[in-house]
């Protein structure tokens, strides 16, 4: 017998021909149920698992989903985000014998042949789409490849894939509110790249609540999430005559890469600048202040996507778009009221 033990293998010790093995292992009629409990007990002994390239290959599921990261692994190496998204989906995908797959990747382009070869080979069941873009290309791509997807984040034309997504729109909205309560009336924004929706949403949602309330407020700095440009941004606002008395980031390692750069000028954080980041994890706690930010249970948004992909691969046709609670404004030492 080979080191992986096969369904030959099973059946000769079972007694029984190699096809009955095969219909007991899928369930499926044609078998007593005493022949049935005697292969599933031997498989058990004989510590058997499917060949999933081959199970896929004959049509079954592989039990992976995808999950395609085109970011510099140098920007998530202190960032939590993705991290509870994978526990999340995972936690879930382990109830149904399932697991997430994560790749880095360069860029899009890289992701879309990514997502060409999985298919081809169906090395997965469906994929998750992240930081979704303009006009992005891959939606169209992954519904060509007959690719079961959903997107994390509100698709740029709804209805086209399942989704899960919060209000990042109202989300700023909550920031600007509480800023313009402690009387901030310059505010800037640390944003990520333009292209992504996410991103864009928030910038535009800054502008407009800065224009309704008269604020000298609203211009949004485009980087690449990487605390490097994170501290480049931060230091080309603060070193203005007309310096912001705020500043919102878009993630948690830009906004302690920004409060390290601000204390570096001797700028007081928060009698001088308020600090406020969109993330949420234990780097807002260990700093000094405490950064205030929006917080969420990212481990259930994780979850949330799984089961949401779940329902998109038993049922194709599935369009449904889940709004999750808008992240809360968690206040901690780094905002006040401006000098």
């Amino acid at each position: 017998m080979s080191n992986r033990p096969t369904i030959a293998d099973i059946a000769k010790r079972v007694g029984v021909s190699p096809g009955a093995v095969s219909f007991a292992l899928n369930g499926r009629p044609g078998v007593s149920e005493q022949t049935r409990a005697r292969i599933l007990e031997v498989a058990r002994d004989m510590n058997w698992r499917p060949h999933r390239a081959a199970r896929a290959l004959g049509g079954a599921q592989a039990g992976v989903v995808g999950l395609v990261l085109a970011r510099d692994p140098r920007t998530l190496g202190s960032e939590q985000f993705y991290t509870q998204i994978l526990y999340g989906m995972q936690d879930v995908l382990s109830a149904r014998s399932s697991a997430v797959q994560m790749q880095l990747v360069r860029d899009t382009a890289a992701e879309i042949d990514l997502y060409r070869l999985w298919a081809s080979e169906h090395r997965v069941d469906g994929v998750v789409l992240v930081d979704l873009q303009l006009d992005d290309p891959r939606i169209e791509v992954v519904r060509s490849l007959g690719l079961p997807a959903v997107t994390l984040g509100q698709p740029g034309e709804p209805g086209l894939l399942p989704s899960v997504w919060a209000d990042d729109a109202e989300a700023m909205t909550t920031i600007v509110d509480y800023l313009a309560a402690l009387d901030h009336r310059r505010i800037a924004h640390v944003a990520g790249p333009p292209i992504y929706q996410h991103v864009a949403r928030r910038a535009a949602a800054l502008h407009e609540q800065a224009l309704v309330r008269g604020l000298r407020a609203g211009e949004s700095v485009g980087t690449d999430f990487s605390d490097a440009q994170g501290a480049a941004a931060t230091r080309a606002l603060l070193s203005r005559a007309d310096r912001p008395t705020a500043i919102v980031y878009d993630s948690d390692l830009m906004a302690a890469a920004g409060l390290a750069v601000a204390l570096e000028m001797g700028i007081e954080v928060p009698r001088a600048l308020s600090v406020v980041s969109f993330d949420d994890s234990v780097l807002t706690r260990i700093v000094h202040p405490a950064l205030t930010c929006l917080s969420r249970d990212t481990y259930a948004l994780g979850a949330q996507v799984a089961s949401a992909l779940l329902q998109a691969i038993a049922d194709p046709s599935s369009r449904e778009a889940i709004q999750t609670e808008t992240p809360r404004l968690v206040v901690r030492g780094s905002t006040a009221r401006p000098l």
